[in-house]
């Protein structure tokens, strides 16, 4: 097996689609246990109807899975996506502030 090429600029992170997809993916997953919990609570009270239990469950938890991993993927790019100058900045900006000791010309003289 050939070594692994070396890129240029030293390790780089996950790319934004590699992103996206982790989000949907966990997105998806918190989605289906939650359509899963909310479709027995919904049958439980109301009944499945003419389309069954399975089925009925189903579409509970594929519709909360698609929807809180699509929402999940989106906001996993946009919390990530930012250069890492700005991030500084921002890390720059909320440091404790340096107070400096008064100048002897300040000081009071008893």
């Amino acid at each position: 097996m050939p070594p692994v090429a070396a890129v240029p600029g030293g390790h780089h992170g996950p790319s934004n689609f590699d992103k996206l997809k982790m989000g949907a993916m966990m997105g998806g997953t918190v989605g289906c246990i939650i359509g899963f919990i909310f479709g027995t609570v919904n049958i439980f009270r109301y009944g499945a109807g003419t389309n069954g239990i399975m089925r009925t469950l189903g579409q509970y938890m594929a519709g909360s899975g698609a929807t809180f991993g699509f929402f999940m993927g989106i906001g996993s790019v946009i919390r990530t996506d930012a250069d890492q100058h700005i991030h500084d900045m921002y890390m720059q900006a909320q440091r404790r502030p340096i107070i400096w000791r008064a100048q002897e010309a300040w000081k009071k003289n008893p």
